[in-house]
């Protein structure tokens, strides 16, 4: 990336490092590694969306603002939703977006079950809920080839084997490149199977 962009994210981090000394943003333990935990671990999603639409991100329960704000600064040219629902967080990335001139960003603010029913060409969400609970309150949000992309622990593959029996679509475990223990879900064509 250009040096304009490595300062827009340097930005980003000391911002969050900043701020987690009045909230809890981050796990104290990641603040020394936020380069690695957070900023390039987001980034890595970018490596996956190849053949996605060039439509909308949605990045469900956003918190500190990865992977959402990453991906923002990283495409400018693409439109991200951040999605939040606790209050301090809300206008932490509200500042963030503000500071950094994001203007491809935006957040919600609220409950996602709260919010207005429209199609993402991407969804993530980092820590956001099992996949079960995910898939059930975001599917709305996806259509004809919306990519999901859902960076879990070491739990990737036995989340998967818990909706095997209600949803179905193309899954595949991409291993993580910041940590040799995570893994992230990649889905196209979620749909809920049909119950005889």
């Amino acid at each position: 990336v250009s040096r304009e962009t490595m300062d827009l994210l340097g930005g980003i981090a000391d911002m969050v490092v900043a701020q987690s000394a009045h909230q809890n943003l981050i796990s104290a333990a990641t603040i020394d590694h936020i380069w690695a935990r957070h900023i390039a671990d987001s980034a890595q999603l970018l490596t996956m969306v190849t053949g996605a639409p060039n439509g909308l991100w949605m990045d469900l329960g956003t918190g500190a603002g990865f992977p959402g704000i990453v991906i923002a600064a990283l495409d400018p040219a693409r439109r991200v939703l951040l999605v939040e629902s606790r209050r301090k967080r809300i206008d932490f990335l509200k500042e963030m977006i503000d500071r950094f001139g994001l203007a491809n960003a935006s957040v919600f603010g609220g409950r996602l079950e709260t919010l207005p029913a429209q199609k993402a060409a991407i969804i993530s969400a980092r820590a956001f809920a099992p996949l079960p609970k995910l898939f059930d309150v975001a599917h709305r949000f996806s259509g004809n080839g919306t990519v999901w992309l859902l960076p879990k622990g070491r739990s990737a593959r036995e989340e998967l084997e818990s909706v095997a029996q209600t949803w179905q679509g193309m899954f595949h475990v991409e291993q993580s490149v910041t940590d040799p223990e995570a893994a992230i879900i990649v889905a196209r064509d979620v749909q809920r199977k049909r119950t005889r």
